[in-house]
């Protein structure tokens, strides 16, 4: 890390290389195109290496890192309104309405996250945004990989069922017509 605060090339190379295909796994959870993936994650490195020298050691450093990334690609998805309807809701998910994109807003969903129950939230934020496998999850959370899978369904209903309510994404009843 000192190296990489006095701007040492090999010292930031080894840092890159080190995080690189985390935050790569991370980011293409949310697109499949491998240009806007490298964007994003070369955009966060570059955030990281602004302000790798406020790093408090408070907490882990690919935590840290995961979280600058993340915000690299929520500005990215943000700047680029057709990107909103990233987020995974259900296995098999339906087209996202055009209109909702309009008024619906990251702050939204976190919204809405923050209220479902604190072990089903824990396992969404680590397999929705911060692309943990159920493997990872269950071991993380001293629970069966069944479990994970169970609390991230839990999830995706409630959310679902809050997007309706919402009116954010259409009954199946409206969508079928």
């Amino acid at each position: 890390m000192e190296g990489c605060v006095r701007n040492d090339r090999r010292a930031q190379e080894l840092f890159y290389r080190t995080f690189f295909p985390e935050m790569l796994r991370m980011v293409r959870r949310y697109t499949r195109d491998e240009d806007t993936a490298l964007e994003i994650v070369n955009n966060g490195f570059l955030r990281v290496f602004k302000k790798l020298d406020t790093f408090a050691f408070k907490g882990s450093l690919e935590g840290w890192v995961r979280r600058l990334v993340y915000h690299s690609m929520a500005d990215y998805f943000r700047s680029n309104a057709r990107y909103l309807h990233f987020l995974v809701l259900e296995e098999r998910d339906d087209v996202v309405p055009e209109r909702s994109h309009d008024t619906f807003f990251e702050e939204d969903i976190l919204k809405i996250v923050g209220q479902l129950p604190p072990v089903s939230r824990e396992v969404f934020r680590l397999y929705a945004i911060e692309g943990y496998s159920h493997g990872e999850i269950a071991e993380n959370l001293n629970m069966s990989e069944g479990t994970s899978k169970w609390h991230l369904s839990t999830a995706r209903q409630k959310l679902r069922q809050q997007l309706i309510e919402l009116g954010h994404i259409p009954h199946k009843q409206e969508r079928m017509a």
